[in-house]
Order: C-alpha cells, then sequence, then structure tokens
C-alpha cells in the first residue's frame, strides 16, 4: 500500500463484524464516511472485491476523489434524481453477483455537531429501494462528543459499528434508521468518561474554567469565579459531612449562586444532593421526604420566612446558608489556594471524593404524577455525565457564551441543563429565582448578553408582553420544553423578537434531554454536491441526541412497529435512568430487562430522523373504544373559536369517566362567552362542520378564570381533571 495511503489503526474500534458476510455480496451503507474512515474499512475488508459507489457530482474530500482515481478499483456511479429504480437494482445486483461489497460513499454534507447520518432521508431511501441486502454502518468520531474536561481525542479517533444484515422486507428505511439508532447509543457507551463521579467532573470543570467563567446572581449583581465557588463548595462539603451520615441531603432554594454552590458542596461530599419542590402540595413534600431519609436540609433564612406554607423539617436539620457561609470565610480562603496549587486527581483524593461514579446515584429527582406519591426518579452519575455530554454536543457553545438559570432546580432541565451542564462545559452563568418574571430576566439577558434561554411555551407567553426586541438581541439560541409548543407562541415569538424558537423534549427518567430542534448548518458550495442534513422541523421535537435510540410499539398491543408509525415511544440510552426509588412495581412498569424505557407518550420518526410527540398516553382518552388525541382536539377547538393567534393558553381537553363510553371529553376554557351549555351547542356544530368526528367533541365545557400550570412551566393536568370532574 503506498505511503500515503498508509492505515493507522490505533485510533480504530470495529464493532459487530459478525454481521459481515463470509462470502455473500452486500451493500454497506455507513451514516458518514470521511477518507481515514474509508482507509480503515479497506484493511478490515482486505481480500474482498470492493465496488464502490458514489452519486453523480457528489461532493466528495480531495483525498477521496484521488483515492478513487487509482487503478484497478471499480465504482458505480449513480443518480438518484433520474435513475430508475428497476435499472438502479439491476446495476447493484450484477455488481455483487461475485460476491462482491458494494461500499456507499457519502457526499460532504452540512451538518450540525455530531449528526446521525450525512446521508438525506430521501436518498437513503431511494439507495433501500433495490431491495439488496444492506448492512447498516454507524461511524462515531470520539471528538464529536467529547466534553472540555476529557483529555483531547485525536481527530481519527474512531468507532465503527455494523448492524444486522437488512434482508427482504426489513429492507426499509425505518428499519436502517432504528439500526443506525441502535449502533449509535453502544458507541456512545462505550465512551470511559462516563464513568465519572458528577462531583469530580465538576471538580475539573470549575478547576478548569475557574478564571475564564462566573456565576452571577441576577438579585444583585453579585459574581463569583468558578475558582472561588469551588473554594466554598470544598468548605461546606465539609461541613456537611460533620453534620450528617446519612446518604442524602435536602436543598430548598431557587436558582441562585448559593443554590449552585451547595448542590456541588453535596456531591463533593459523596452524598446525593435532593432539590425539594417548595411549589408542591404539602402531601407530596412530606411523602418526598420520607422518601429521601434525610436529617440536613440547606436553605436560607429569607426562604423559610417566605415559604411559611411549606411543611419544613426540625430546625435543628436545617443549615441556614446566609449564616453559615460568613463563619466559613477563613476556611475558604485557604482552600482556594490549596484548590490552585494541587492538581485535580489528588484534590479528590485529600476530599475523599471518588473518580468514578458510573451507576451509583448522583440525584435524586421527584416526579408529581397523576395518583399517589411522587414518584422518586433515581439519576446516576453515568445518567448525568452522559446526558452533559449529549446536550452540549448539539448546542456547541463556546466560552464566551452565557446560560440563563431561571427554572426551578428541582426540574430535571434546570437541574442538568443549568448546573451541571455550564459548569462541566464552561459557560458563563446568570442566575435569577424565579421564571415568572420575564421583564428582568429580559433586563439581565440585556445587561450579560445572555447566549442561550432555556424556557417553556408559558413562559415565553410572558416574553411577549413588554419585553422589547433589542433586549433579547444577544440570544443565539431560544430552546423549549416541558409542554407542546402551539405554532402560535412560536410564530408571536419570532415576529416580535426575530429570533426562532426551537422546541426539544425531555423527560426525568432521561436526565432529561433527548431530543432538540438546532439551527440550520451553513451550506456547503452547491446543495446538489453537499447536500444539507436539516437540523430543524417545525412541529417536530428535533432529532434524538448522540447515543440515544428508540423504537415504537403499538399503544395497545405493545406489538413492535416500525418508527415511522405511531406508537408508544421507548428509548435506550447512557442517560435512560435505572429505575423509581423503592418501586419495583412502577419501575418494571417503564422499564424492560434490556433497559428500554416506556416514555407514555406517543409519536413517530419522519424520513429524517425527526421526532414528533403526538400526545401523552395520558392525554389520550378511550372513548368507545377509540384512542382520542386530547392535544389534536385542542388544536381542533381553537381553531374553531378563532384563537389561533392569541400567545395565551386559553383552553385545555381532559378526560372524566362516562357511564355509556368509558370517557368523555371536558373543555376548560378561560375565553369569555355565552353560558357554557349554550356555547358547547354552538362548538359542537363548527367542530362537525369542519369535519371532527362525533366521538372527538367534548361533551361540556367548564369556565375558569385561570388555566391550572406548574411552577416548572408545564400545564397542571392533575389539577385540569380535578376541575373536570367536579363540573360533574
Amino acid at each position: 500500500m503506498p505511503k500515503e495511503t498508509a492505515v493507522n489503526l490505533k485510533d480504530i474500534t470495529f464493532l459487530g463484524q459478525s454481521h459481515l458476510p463470509a462470502s455473500a455480496g452486500c451493500m454497506i451503507l455507513p451514516s458518514q464516511l470521511n477518507f481515514h474512515d474509508l482507509l480503515r474499512l479497506e484493511a478490515l475488508l482486505e481480500g474482498r472485491r470492493l465496488v464502490y459507489m458514489i452519486e453523480d457530482g457528489a461532493g466528495l474530500p480531495p483525498l477521496l476523489k484521488n483515492h478513487l482515481d487509482r487503478e484497478h478499483v471499480t465504482t458505480l456511479v449513480i443518480m438518484p434524481e433520474t435513475t430508475d429504480v428497476a435499472s438502479y437494482r439491476g446495476a447493484m445486483a450484477n455488481a455483487m453477483k461475485d460476491g462482491s461489497v458494494v461500499l456507499y460513499l457519502p457526499a460532504e454534507a452540512a451538518t450540525v455537531t455530531a449528526p446521525l447520518t450525512t446521508v438525506p432521508g430521501l436518498k437513503l431511501e431511494f439507495l433501500l429501494k433495490a431491495g439488496i441486502p444492506v448492512i447498516p454502518a454507524y461511524v462515531h468520531h470520539v471528538k464529536d462528543t467529547a466534553t472540555t474536561i476529557e483529555r483531547n481525542h485525536s481527530d481519527t479517533e474512531t468507532l465503527i459499528a455494523f448492524g444486522k444484515m437488512l434482508e427482504g422486507a426489513d429492507i426499509t428505511l425505518a428499519a436502517y434508521q432504528e439500526s443506525l439508532l441502535r449502533l449509535a447509543e453502544q458507541c456512545f457507551s462505550l465512551n470511559p468518561a462516563l464513568e465519572c463521579n458528577l462531583g469530580y467532573a465538576l471538580l475539573l470543570g470549575l478547576k478548569k474554567h475557574g478564571t475564564t467563567n462566573h456565576v452571577i446572581d441576577g438579585k444583585d449583581g453579585g459574581e463569583l469565579r468558578f475558582d472561588k465557588v469551588l473554594a466554598a463548595a470544598i468548605v461546606l462539603s465539609l461541613h456537611i459531612k460533620s453534620q450528617t451520615k446519612k446518604k442524602r441531603v435536602g436543598i430548598i432554594l431557587p436558582p441562585c449562586p448559593v443554590a449552585l454552590i451547595a448542590n456541588i458542596a453535596v456531591l463533593l461530599a459523596g452524598k446525593t444532593p435532593v432539590n425539594l419542590n417548595f411549589t408542591a402540595g404539602r402531601a407530596a413534600v412530606e411523602s418526598a421526604i420520607k422518601q429521601s431519609d434525610m436529617d440536613c436540609y440547606l436553605t436560607a433564612d429569607t426562604f423559610v420566612r417566605k415559604m411559611q406554607g411549606f411543611p419544613w423539617p426540625p430546625l435543628k436539620h436545617l443549615t441556614m446558608l446566609e449564616r453559615l457561609m460568613p463563619s466559613l470565610q477563613n476556611k475558604i480562603r485557604l482552600w482556594y489556594v490549596i484548590s490552585k496549587l494541587l492538581p485535580a486527581r489528588l484534590l479528590a483524593l485529600k476530599l475523599g471524593l471518588s473518580r468514578t461514579g458510573g451507576n451509583t446515584e448522583a440525584t435524586l429527582l421527584f416526579t408529581s404524577g397523576t395518583v399517589g406519591d411522587p414518584k422518586g426518579v433515581v439519576l446516576t452519575h453515568r445518567n448525568l455525565i452522559a446526558n452533559v455530554t449529549q446536550f452540549s454536543s448539539r448546542l456547541n457553545l463556546k466560552s464566551s457564551d452565557s446560560i440563563l438559570a431561571c427554572l426551578p432546580l428541582f426540574h430535571s432541565f434546570g437541574c442538568t441543563v443549568t448546573l451541571w451542564y455550564p459548569v462541566i462545559q464552561g459557560l458563563n452563568l446568570v442566575t435569577y429565582p424565579t421564571p415568572l418574571e420575564t421583564r428582568k430576566i429580559a433586563d439581565l439577558v440585556q445587561k450579560h448578553r445572555i447566549s442561550l434561554l432555556i424556557t417553556t411555551p408559558t413562559f415565553l407567553r410572558g416574553y411577549l408582553r413588554g419585553v422589547n426586541r433589542e433586549q433579547l438581541a444577544s440570544v443565539k439560541m431560544v430552546v423549549t420544553g416541558a409542554e407542546k409548543l402551539p405554532r402560535s407562541v412560536a410564530d408571536a415569538f419570532e415576529a416580535k423578537f426575530g429570533k426562532t424558537v426551537f422546541e426539544g423534549y425531555g423527560l426525568t427518567e432521561t436526565s432529561p434531554a433527548s431530543n432538540v430542534n438546532l439551527p440550520e448548518p451553513e451550506p456547503i458550495g452547491d446543495e446538489h454536491s453537499h447536500p444539507v442534513i436539516p437540523a430543524c422541523r417545525p412541529g417536530s421535537v428535533g432529532h434524538l441526541l448522540p447515543g440515544l435510540a428508540v423504537r415504537i410499539t403499538h399503544p395497545e398491543t405493545g406489538e413492535r412497529q416500525p418508527l415511522h408509525q405511531s406508537g408508544i415511544i421507548w428509548f435506550k440510552g447512557a442517560n435512560v435512568f435505572n429505575g423509581y426509588l423503592n418501586d419495583p412495581k412502577r419501575t418494571a412498569d417503564v422499564l424492560d430487562k434490556e433497559g428500554w424505557f416506556r416514555s407514555g407518550d406517543v409519536g413517530r420518526m419522519d424520513l429524517d430522523g425527526f421526532l414528533y410527540i403526538e400526545g401523552r398516553l395520558s392525554r389520550f382518552s378511550k372513548i368507545a373504544g377509540e384512542m382520542v388525541p386530547h392535544e389534536t382536539v385542542e388544536e381542533a377547538v381553537i381553531k374553531a373559536l378563532g384563537l389561533e393567534n392569541e400567545s395565551t393558553r386559553r383552553i385545555v381537553i381532559t378526560g372524566v369517566p362516562d357511564v355509556e363510553k368509558g370517557e368523555a371529553l371536558v373543555l376548560i376554557s378561560n375565553v369569555p362567552g355565552p353560558p357554557e351549555h349554550l356555547e358547547i351547542v354552538e362548538l359542537r356544530y363548527r367542530l362537525l362542520d369542519s369535519g371532527v368526528p362525533a366521538l372527538w367533541i367534548p361533551k361540556k365545557m367548564v369556565r375558569v378564570e385561570d388555566i391550572p400550570v406548574l411552577a416548572s412551566g408545564k400545564l397542571d393536568l392533575k389539577a385540569c381533571e380535578m376541575i373536570a370532574r367536579k363540573a360533574g
């Protein structure tokens, strides 16, 4: 082999080689392939005849082009736009008749970081139409998903994973996508960095970014560099160790620098932080406290006085941080010097902090649930490190960027995205205790030039009232989650601020992020020769984050079905939790033996890998044997009532038991109008005229002053259901 094409196999790992047929012909269809990847594949397939399939006019890298210009290289040139499937099938069969391996070479494409594939969906669909046996191959470039605290990975460090051969009826785009996602999950899960202890990862982040990044208190403007955050957290961690032998420590604070220090300190103490939901009902809070088994709580005097209705534990178990921290200043100065002098490994050793965490508990969050006690979601070190890695690889923000932290810390997004992520990745953090004061938050965005705004549709509506366009000028990305993004809200926000709202998706059980839409990549040359892989599709929740696999099952039978058909969404990946706290029954209801998590949401994937959420299973009513989606009915009602341009939530559909048909739909509305019984009759005629099935039409209307919303910005489904039931 010529010197210029020598293959370095040191940085390559192959998975699933047993799926490659020994002698039969097949097509290898890779997710992406650069020159170095091709050389490695050639080395692996040495002895087999290779036929290189390229598209006419495809933008291939110069090195790869030169490689194909060698003697004795066989190429098969196709033109998907003009080639009919029959002739393509014949050419493929001819190329493979002697057991040759046809290797598809994707063109260079414009993509966001860490794409699942660089081949457009329609092109993949055409390639699969030949019906030729296909080996899916996922190519994972390790550097694409490395955080800033990891060792420097070489540009050529790569994993290539081969899936099972698709044959016969299985040669479909949906089957190929599902295989690629499984392979991506396998590759990502092998990253040794995922075994890191979250506390140690934070220590590494605070040391690495100590003098370049800081946290700012949006209430008083106080600023604290990361190296000083580390010193304060170390001293507080030693105090915590002296106060409790229990495994977990409660934190009852809104987003603020002290809350950041408290959470880091608990982890540095080798314990689990439990951020308690101070907006939940007394019974729910008491249940969470009992389940957590704690005798030490970090809070503040001012917060205790403010939250009079909170079921506070005995005073002897409360640590008032604004009293304690000033008394520790001398120790903080000493540890500031020590933390500067000692490398991270020795510092961790001195603190008794393990550098590995793996599948041990790192944090505990409670979900409200619709019935019974709140569920304790145990998230491991591996879960959280994985999600920070996944999230940061897609957002690709720089150390000069700033993120706003105003979502509650008992909310999984507020915890992972505005605590762990900015510290590990090295971003400036601006905190504010509530997401409700949008005018004040807009002032902070303008003053501190915030780049990333994480919010919910409910809070987005607040920005549409009383906030100027100039105040959000610095924002590069607005990401919303927690509930479905209404098109009217997204359009109104973009019209006012000139900012696209990117819808994401996640669940507490997935640590939480699983999907996100992103700004479209910058084109590379001509779109025909260098395709653009879309990163955003309105109405969807975006592509899956790297390393997360998905499957779809029938809502009633539980049978597997293609990704492009609607059904229950299941996830598998390093960020998926291992179970609920001391609750094997509810754990078994959502986790199977292979670690697949049943989300409870209904959705599907499209040809380009965008996931569409069509509603929670709990937001469907089974009426006379038919599954009726509440959110689809809501959209029809909004149109019927002429509310398309409303930026605030005005109506909700919920279900109540019905003797005749199992369930009945109830419309909860805060739209003023005639008496409910008259308006529901008028609405019924309008819905029937627009083609809505009679079974889908609400049976009753209940008018309320405000639509119930949780502190996290989500619709309060439990409260809505109670309103509907009380109305009879």
